[in-house]
């Protein structure tokens, strides 16, 4: 049985013709004691990613927090809130980068804030410095997420507004941010980029901008500057009189009233925080229209099963699999799922669904890929390609079958059209780590080297080459080789003492919190949150052309 069953419904589209979608009927027992197991254990889940979260909006240590309100300075996160318009959604974009995994003593964000919202009724993106963590200086990862941030505008085509309050590059991190493309210079060559496509780029100096951190105002089409607040240059005091031995003020340096007055590089001059927040929001309001939507969305129908249900399916033991079909019909409207290929290479589920009204294709593993489940995905993705339908994947996957039978019946090459296609695909496609995603099959779920338009992880997601005792194995044999070969004898105790630290490592790796620490991953979301981020997203790609898809060459 696949779950699908009595009755169909009937509904109009927006041209008034009828269209029939199967309604899911789930199987699950909530009171089942497996599921309240599973379900409590996912809401420790749940309280920990909240937890991390509180963490990175805390922003630098409470001494700098206040140091920075003691000045009149509304602090970052404050900030974003004020430029949004009341109730506006706020979808951050690399919410867990950085932080003690990558930089020990610092929190989670990269002392920078990015994500979308809307402004004065418009899409944008928002990327604002953490003036109060290590000044607001980029790191590595800092320079990473801002040009991460600025792809997705680009793509999309949101106005950019930075609220700036930087001390350029953090100096000991020059190998991490300077001398490589998607580094300190490539937000500039963005910058630049976006601006000649006539997407706006709009600055707000609030604190001091020194070195780098001046360039990226300077490169903005408008420039909002706080008076007795708001600094520009490129070389502080300080450096100024160590280069020079000329002795200078902030204010004659690199102050609001020379910068509007008398080197013109700013264009507007304002009291404080609150009135530069208005300025710029009236500078969007004069920005023109907005993109509209090319393809009307339906109504927005719930689920007819609660998505927090998904708590109590998602098993709380890793080798045991998680009901995709099960997730999938509490994700999408209504329920409906127009299933593609039912019959045929079942361990991917693949179907048209909509999310918030917009239609999307979807692609849920149910198992490890076969070569009937691999052309499947083939023939799905091009439908969707020549129907301009974005596409979802929901990774849940070891990988490819292996063994002398898939070999010899194509898995290889059966794998790789699969891969051409879903990389060839020009439509919006997101990928949404709901489970494990392994090796070839991360890769094929579009993992991150295929650039999907964005991809997240849900808090028990994980991905790696493999599973930690599958690598640990791997290796383990390796060495047994070695050992026999060389006549050495060995022990149990000798095969766990290699493989613990493997597994440890690799348990370390595969984590979604890693991948979101290193960027790989936009965020961890929880799954009741997954329709509004998707219905954000596919709202805005709606909004603009689709390239055109021109398929490789495939293997027959």
């Amino acid at each position: 049985m696949t779950g699908y069953g009595a009755g169909k419904t009937d509904a109009c589209d927006e041209r008034g013709s009828i269209r029939i979608m199967a309604a899911m009927i789930s199987k699950i027992a909530s009171a089942d004691e497996v599921f309240q197991a599973n379900f409590q254990a996912y809401e420790k889940r749940i309280a920990d990613l909240h937890e991390r979260r509180r963490a990175a909006h805390r922003g630098g240590p409470e001494r700098a927090r206040k140091r920075h309100e003691e000045r009149g300075m509304l602090l970052p996160r404050h900030r974003v809130e004020a430029v949004l318009d009341p109730g506006s959604p706020f979808l951050e974009l690399g919410e867990l980068a950085g932080g003690p995994m990558l930089y020990e003593g610092l929190p989670p964000g990269a002392g920078l804030i990015t994500g979308i919202g809307l402004v004065s009724g418009r899409p944008c993106m928002i990327i604002a410095n953490d003036a109060t963590v290590k000044g607001g200086t980029y790191f590595g990862m800092t320079t990473k997420k801002h040009v991460r941030a600025q792809q997705y505008a680009w793509r999309h085509r949101l106005p950019c507004i930075t609220f700036v309050n930087s001390g350029g590059a953090f100096l000991p991190e020059q190998p991490n941010i300077f001398p490589d493309y998607g580094q300190f210079g490539t937000i500039f060559h963005n910058q630049i980029g976006m601006s000649a496509d006539n997407i706006p780029q709009i600055a707000v100096v609030m604190g001091a901008c020194t070195a780098g951190g001046a360039y990226i105002p300077a490169l903005s089409d408008e420039v909002v500057i706080v008076k007795g607040q708001g600094y520009m240059y490129l070389g502080g005091p300080e450096l100024t009189f160590a280069a020079t031995g000329e002795e200078v003020g902030q204010e004659e340096l690199g102050g609001a009233e020379m910068h509007s007055r008398i080197s013109g590089v700013t264009d507007h001059i304002v009291e404080d925080d609150m009135h530069a927040i208005a300025l710029t929001r009236e500078i969007v309001r004069n920005l023109g229209p907005a993109p509209q939507p090319r393809v009307k969305p339906l109504e927005s129908i719930p689920p007819r099963h609660d998505p927090r249900e998904i708590y109590g399916i998602i098993s709380r033991d890793t080798k045991i699999p998680s009901d995709s079909r099960e997730i999938v019909m509490r994700l999408v409207d209504d329920s409906h799922l127009h299933e593609f290929k039912q019959e045929y290479g079942d361990t991917l589920i693949t179907g048209f669904a909509r999310i918030h009204g917009h239609q999307v294709g979807i692609l849920a593993n149910d198992g490890v890929l076969f070569s009937e489940s691999a052309v499947k995905a083939t023939h799905f993705i091009n439908l969707c390609c020549q129907r301009g339908i974005p596409l979802l994947f929901l990774a849940d996957i070891n990988g490819f079958m292996v063994g002398r039978s898939a070999e010899q019946g194509g898995i290889c090459k059966d794998g790789a059209k699969m891969v051409t296609a879903m990389s060839s695909a020009r439509v919006p496609k997101y990928c949404i780590v709901t489970g494990g995603s392994y090796g070839a099959g991360y890769f094929a779920m579009c993992g991150r080297p295929f650039e999907p338009t964005a991809m997240f992880a849900w808090p028990n997601g994980r991905m790696a080459l493999m599973g930690p005792e599958q690598a640990a194995s791997v290796l383990w044999q390796v060495k047994r080789q070695n050992l026999e070969r060389d006549g050495i004898e060995f022990t149990k105790a000798d095969e766990e003492a290699l493989k613990a630290p493997i597994i440890e490592e690799y348990e370390i790796f595969q984590d979604a919190y890693n991948f979101a620490a290193n960027l790989w991953i936009d965020g961890v979301i929880e799954p009741c949150e997954t329709r509004e981020v998707m219905g954000l997203m596919l709202d805005l790609a709606g909004r603009v052309p689709d390239p055109e898809t021109r398929f490789g060459v495939y293997r027959f």
